[in-house]
Protein backbone atom coordinates (compact mmCIF):
# COMPACT_ATOMS: atom_id res chain seq x y z
CA UNK A 1 0.00 0.00 0.00
CA UNK A 2 1.69 2.80 -1.43
CA UNK A 3 1.43 6.38 0.59
CA UNK A 4 -1.26 7.39 -2.04
CA UNK A 5 -3.33 4.73 -1.48
CA UNK A 6 -2.81 4.98 2.37
CA UNK A 7 -3.87 8.86 1.66
CA UNK A 8 -6.54 8.02 -0.38
CA UNK A 9 -7.97 5.52 2.27
CA UNK A 10 -7.70 8.13 4.66
CA UNK A 11 -9.54 10.92 2.61
CA UNK A 12 -12.42 8.18 2.10
CA UNK A 13 -12.85 7.15 5.55
CA UNK A 14 -13.79 11.31 6.28
CA UNK A 15 -16.60 10.78 4.26
CA UNK A 16 -19.71 8.78 4.62
CA UNK A 17 -19.58 5.66 5.02
CA UNK A 18 -21.81 2.66 3.59
CA UNK A 19 -22.53 1.18 7.33
CA UNK A 20 -25.78 -0.61 7.41
CA UNK A 21 -26.52 -0.30 3.25
CA UNK A 22 -22.92 -2.95 3.31
CA UNK A 23 -23.14 -4.64 7.17
CA UNK A 24 -26.81 -5.99 7.34
CA UNK A 25 -26.25 -8.63 4.27
CA UNK A 26 -23.66 -9.97 6.87
CA UNK A 27 -26.17 -9.42 9.77
CA UNK A 28 -27.08 -13.16 11.63
CA UNK A 29 -30.82 -14.04 10.70
CA UNK A 30 -33.31 -12.89 13.24
CA UNK A 31 -30.64 -9.42 14.47
CA UNK A 32 -34.41 -7.44 12.81
CA UNK A 33 -31.40 -4.65 12.28
CA UNK A 34 -30.89 -4.06 16.02
CA UNK A 35 -26.91 -3.63 15.36
CA UNK A 36 -27.95 -0.38 13.92
CA UNK A 37 -30.10 1.15 15.86
CA UNK A 38 -29.03 3.97 18.39
CA UNK A 39 -27.42 2.00 21.76
CA UNK A 40 -28.70 2.38 25.24
CA UNK A 41 -27.23 4.50 27.22
CA UNK A 42 -26.18 1.19 29.41
CA UNK A 43 -24.28 0.56 26.20
CA UNK A 44 -20.38 -0.19 27.18
CA UNK A 45 -18.27 1.50 24.35
CA UNK A 46 -15.43 -1.17 23.39
CA UNK A 47 -13.08 -0.30 20.12
CA UNK A 48 -11.52 -3.29 17.64
CA UNK A 49 -8.15 -2.33 15.17
CA UNK A 50 -8.33 -3.82 11.61
CA UNK A 51 -4.45 -3.58 10.66
CA UNK A 52 -4.11 -3.90 6.56
CA UNK A 53 -0.12 -5.30 5.96
CA UNK A 54 1.39 -6.28 3.32
CA UNK A 55 2.55 -10.47 3.36
CA UNK A 56 3.57 -12.44 0.32
CA UNK A 57 2.72 -9.37 -2.17
CA UNK A 58 -0.95 -9.12 -1.02
CA UNK A 59 -2.51 -7.01 1.95
CA UNK A 60 -3.59 -9.21 4.80
CA UNK A 61 -5.49 -8.42 8.59
CA UNK A 62 -5.13 -10.40 11.84
CA UNK A 63 -7.76 -11.53 13.22
CA UNK A 64 -7.85 -13.66 16.47
CA UNK A 65 -9.36 -17.16 17.81
CA UNK A 66 -10.74 -16.20 21.48
CA UNK A 67 -9.83 -19.07 23.83
CA UNK A 68 -12.64 -21.60 24.68
CA UNK A 69 -12.13 -20.13 28.47
CA UNK A 70 -13.52 -16.78 27.80
CA UNK A 71 -16.78 -16.08 29.07
CA UNK A 72 -18.17 -14.40 25.95
CA UNK A 73 -17.58 -15.50 22.22
CA UNK A 74 -15.76 -18.18 23.34
CA UNK A 75 -13.88 -19.84 20.27
CA UNK A 76 -15.23 -17.21 18.22
CA UNK A 77 -12.83 -15.44 15.25
CA UNK A 78 -13.25 -11.53 16.37
CA UNK A 79 -10.47 -8.49 15.72
CA UNK A 80 -8.24 -7.07 18.01
CA UNK A 81 -10.06 -4.86 20.89
CA UNK A 82 -11.84 -4.73 24.11
CA UNK A 83 -13.56 -1.95 26.29
CA UNK A 84 -12.46 1.71 26.77
CA UNK A 85 -11.35 2.93 29.95
CA UNK A 86 -12.37 5.36 31.71
CA UNK A 87 -10.75 8.66 30.14
CA UNK A 88 -10.14 7.14 26.93
CA UNK A 89 -10.29 7.97 23.41
CA UNK A 90 -11.33 5.01 21.34
CA UNK A 91 -8.68 4.82 18.62
CA UNK A 92 -6.17 4.79 22.13
CA UNK A 93 -8.25 2.15 23.06
CA UNK A 94 -7.98 0.12 19.91
CA UNK A 95 -3.95 0.63 19.71
CA UNK A 96 -3.76 -0.45 23.43
CA UNK A 97 -5.81 -3.52 23.21
CA UNK A 98 -3.67 -4.28 19.79
CA UNK A 99 -0.62 -4.42 21.68
CA UNK A 100 -1.72 -6.37 24.75
CA UNK A 101 -3.76 -9.03 22.14
CA UNK A 102 -0.68 -9.45 19.89
CA UNK A 103 2.33 -8.04 21.52
CA UNK A 104 3.42 -6.22 18.43
CA UNK A 105 4.03 -2.00 19.30
CA UNK A 106 1.51 0.44 18.05
CA UNK A 107 3.94 2.43 16.52
CA UNK A 108 4.93 0.14 13.77
CA UNK A 109 1.41 0.86 12.67
CA UNK A 110 -0.20 3.94 11.54
CA UNK A 111 -4.01 4.67 12.04
CA UNK A 112 -6.14 6.14 9.22
CA UNK A 113 -9.50 6.71 10.28
CA UNK A 114 -12.85 4.63 11.56
CA UNK A 115 -15.36 2.50 9.97
CA UNK A 116 -19.30 3.07 11.27
CA UNK A 117 -20.40 2.25 15.00
CA UNK A 118 -21.40 -1.34 15.36
CA UNK A 119 -24.13 -2.00 18.33
CA UNK A 120 -23.25 -5.79 19.20
CA UNK A 121 -27.26 -6.25 21.12
CA UNK A 122 -26.45 -9.56 22.47
CA UNK A 123 -23.53 -7.98 24.66
CA UNK A 124 -24.46 -4.39 24.96
CA UNK A 125 -21.82 -3.21 23.21
CA UNK A 126 -20.99 -0.47 21.33
CA UNK A 127 -17.88 -0.78 18.72
CA UNK A 128 -15.92 1.22 17.67
CA UNK A 129 -13.76 0.38 14.15
CA UNK A 130 -10.66 1.35 13.34
CA UNK A 131 -8.56 1.17 10.47
CA UNK A 132 -4.84 1.05 10.45
CA UNK A 133 -2.06 0.45 8.10
CA UNK A 134 1.32 -1.12 8.11
CA UNK A 135 3.85 -0.79 5.76
CA UNK A 136 5.77 -3.86 6.07
CA UNK A 137 5.27 -7.85 7.49
CA UNK A 138 4.48 -7.94 11.07
CA UNK A 139 5.31 -10.59 14.01
CA UNK A 140 3.21 -11.58 16.34
CA UNK A 141 3.65 -12.33 19.82
CA UNK A 142 0.23 -13.16 21.29
CA UNK A 143 -1.15 -13.15 24.68
CA UNK A 144 -1.76 -16.72 25.48
CA UNK A 145 -4.80 -15.33 27.85
CA UNK A 146 -6.32 -13.68 25.58
CA UNK A 147 -5.42 -15.25 22.17
CA UNK A 148 -5.63 -18.75 20.81
CA UNK A 149 -4.36 -18.22 17.48
CA UNK A 150 -3.60 -14.96 14.82
CA UNK A 151 -4.76 -15.51 11.54
CA UNK A 152 -3.65 -14.02 8.87
CA UNK A 153 -6.25 -13.07 6.31
CA UNK A 154 -5.71 -12.11 2.67
CA UNK A 155 -8.15 -9.02 1.91
CA UNK A 156 -8.36 -10.57 -1.61
CA UNK A 157 -9.37 -13.88 0.04
CA UNK A 158 -12.43 -12.18 1.49
CA UNK A 159 -13.58 -10.39 -1.50
CA UNK A 160 -13.83 -14.02 -3.40
CA UNK A 161 -17.37 -15.31 -3.74
CA UNK A 162 -16.75 -18.53 -2.53
CA UNK A 163 -15.17 -17.18 0.75
CA UNK A 164 -18.72 -15.75 1.72
CA UNK A 165 -21.17 -18.32 2.82
CA UNK A 166 -23.77 -18.74 5.85
CA UNK A 167 -24.38 -21.80 7.98
CA UNK A 168 -27.10 -22.51 10.83
CA UNK A 169 -26.40 -21.48 14.13
CA UNK A 170 -29.12 -22.75 17.51
CA UNK A 171 -29.18 -20.03 20.36
CA UNK A 172 -32.00 -19.95 23.07
CA UNK A 173 -33.73 -23.00 21.15
CA UNK A 174 -33.77 -20.19 18.09
CA UNK A 175 -32.25 -21.96 15.02
CA UNK A 176 -31.04 -18.77 12.76
CA UNK A 177 -29.19 -18.35 9.18
CA UNK A 178 -25.81 -17.17 9.48
CA UNK A 179 -23.79 -15.13 6.67
CA UNK A 180 -19.51 -15.88 7.29
CA UNK A 181 -16.11 -15.49 5.99
CA UNK A 182 -14.38 -18.44 5.96
CA UNK A 183 -10.89 -18.85 6.30
CA UNK A 184 -8.46 -22.06 7.02
CA UNK A 185 -11.39 -24.13 8.44
CA UNK A 186 -12.66 -21.22 10.56
CA UNK A 187 -15.98 -19.41 10.31
CA UNK A 188 -16.05 -15.36 10.46
CA UNK A 189 -19.53 -14.29 11.90
CA UNK A 190 -21.31 -11.42 13.61
CA UNK A 191 -19.73 -8.38 14.37
CA UNK A 192 -16.41 -9.36 12.94
CA UNK A 193 -17.66 -10.48 9.58
CA UNK A 194 -20.22 -6.93 9.62
CA UNK A 195 -17.18 -4.54 10.47
CA UNK A 196 -15.00 -6.43 7.59
CA UNK A 197 -17.93 -6.32 4.79
CA UNK A 198 -17.94 -2.33 5.44
CA UNK A 199 -13.89 -2.21 5.13
CA UNK A 200 -13.76 -4.48 1.96
CA UNK A 201 -16.11 -2.16 0.51
CA UNK A 202 -14.46 0.98 1.50
CA UNK A 203 -11.05 -0.58 0.15
CA UNK A 204 -12.71 -1.86 -3.12
CA UNK A 205 -13.83 1.87 -4.12
CA UNK A 206 -10.21 2.95 -4.06
CA UNK A 207 -8.91 -0.22 -6.16
CA UNK A 208 -6.81 -1.48 -2.93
Amino acid sequence: MNDHLVQQLGERLQQPLPGATVQARFQPELSYGRHFGPAPASARHAAVLLVAYPLNGNWHIPLTLRPEHFATHAGQISLPGGLIEPGERSQDAALREFEEELGTPASTISLVGELSLLYLFGTNHLISPWVAVARGPMEWKPNPTEVAEVLEVPLAHLTAPESCTAFTREAFGVQATVPCFTWAGHRIWGATCMILAELLAVVGEIGI
